[in-house]
């Protein structure tokens, strides 16, 4: 069972017994506070306050702009539901915010509508490690309320547009910024698809170069490992895109169809390369078992190849280590000599042969 699958069972154990919507943190022990971030903007001006408390959140502080409410650390259970009391959400939802096991899904209430989703990203310090987060996002009239696992992210590039004006986002509704959010998270999953396309050829090269290893094969397991969960968290993630595409909704603009079916061919992007790269890894145990079978294979050869040859030898050095009497070869004084060359000859004949028949 891969730790991913363990993790899960394992934060479901923990809500067994509970009353459906039980608001509790499933996830690994963060160390660091939660913090929210306020960034409110249209198309003339934008306000950003770094760090702000549930008191001072106003998602209806500006009339006609978008409110963006970010927040980092799902462990604060109490300020999740405070969220929720103030901004009528469901507790279902927030118990699927602060569990980071949950599967991504969109769903559809009266006055909002609720996304979770995976976000990943490499790791800046460890290329070969991939961060993974859980993210839920609040979709309602004029605000997107954001909840993310710890801080950083691929989120910094709309932040970074809004900041600077750039491209339409300043100009288009909360709708837009939801889309904007989810089309960053799935180039955030190209991105870790391009570093593990890098890792998949540097096997393929080092499997060709150098001598199959045990290391090399567990690296081959963990690249495979990795690819299985992508393909766990990216697959839902189409269905979410598609899910949004089909459902009407007056939080979603209509004219935004031809954005999400972008956004949906993306995701099928991925999930093409992600069957790519996991049929490439199959294909790679089969060549690194190839690889080992060859070299097994050299080595009998060449161990066949002395046995045989020294087969005859053993055979003539059997037949005058005999104890009979009457040997004539014994009494002569060339007797030895001739012998030895006899089994030289043997052995260079039986070489010859070898080379000749291309075995070796």
């Amino acid at each position: 069972m891969t730790d991913s699958l363990r993790e899960s069972l394992q934060g479901q154990n923990r809500k067994m017994g509970l009353p459906p919507g039980t608001v509790i943190y499933v996830g690994k022990d963060l160390v660091h506070p939660p913090r929210m971030q306020l960034m409110v903007y249209d198309d003339k001006a934008v306000s950003e306050v770094p760090e702000v408390s549930i008191q001072e959140v106003d998602l209806g502080s500006r009339h006609g702009a978008v409110h963006w409410l970010n927040v980092e650390g799902l462990n604060d259970v109490a300020l999740i539901e405070e969220i929720g009391r103030r901004h009528q959400i469901h507790s279902l939802t927030l118990s699927d915010i602060a569990n980071t096991r949950q599967r991504p899904k969109f769903e559809l209430f009266d006055d909002y509508a609720f996304l979770t989703f995976k976000m990943l990203r490499v790791d800046a310090d460890d290329p070969a490690a991939i961060i993974t987060e859980h993210v839920g996002l609040i979709l309602g009239k004029g605000h997107v309320i954001s909840f993310q696992e710890a801080p950083g992210d691929v989120f910094d590039i709309v932040r970074e547009r809004i900041r600077t004006g750039r491209g339409r986002i300043r100009t288009m509704k909360a709708d837009y910024l939801v889309y904007s959010l989810l089309d960053a998270v799935i180039d955030g999953y190209f991105s870790v698809l391009e570093a593990l396309g890098d890792r998949i050829s540097d096997l393929d090269d080092e499997l060709l170069e150098r001598k199959p290893s045990p290391e090399l094969l567990r690296e081959i397991h963990a690249l495979k490992q990795q690819v299985i969960f992508i393909r766990r968290c990216a697959w839902p993630l189409r269905e979410l895109v598609g899910a949004i595409q089909k459902i009407r909704t007056a939080l979603i603009s209509d004219k935004l169809d031809m954005y999400y079916r972008d956004l949906y061919d993306h995701a099928v992007q991925a999930i093409d390369t992600i069957e790519t790269y996991r049929d490439l890894l199959s294909s790679l145990t089969d060549l690194y078992m190839s690889v080992a079978g060859n070299r097994m294979n050299e080595i009998m050869k060449v161990l066949t190849i002395i046995a045989t040859i020294f087969i005859p030898l053993t055979f003539v050095a059997g037949i005058y280590g005999m104890n009979f009497e009457f040997m004539p070869e014994l009494h002569r004084p060339l007797a030895y000599p001739v012998v030895l060359g006899l089994m030289l000859a043997m052995a260079v004949g039986m070489l010859a042969f070898f080379r000749r028949k291309g075995w070796i």
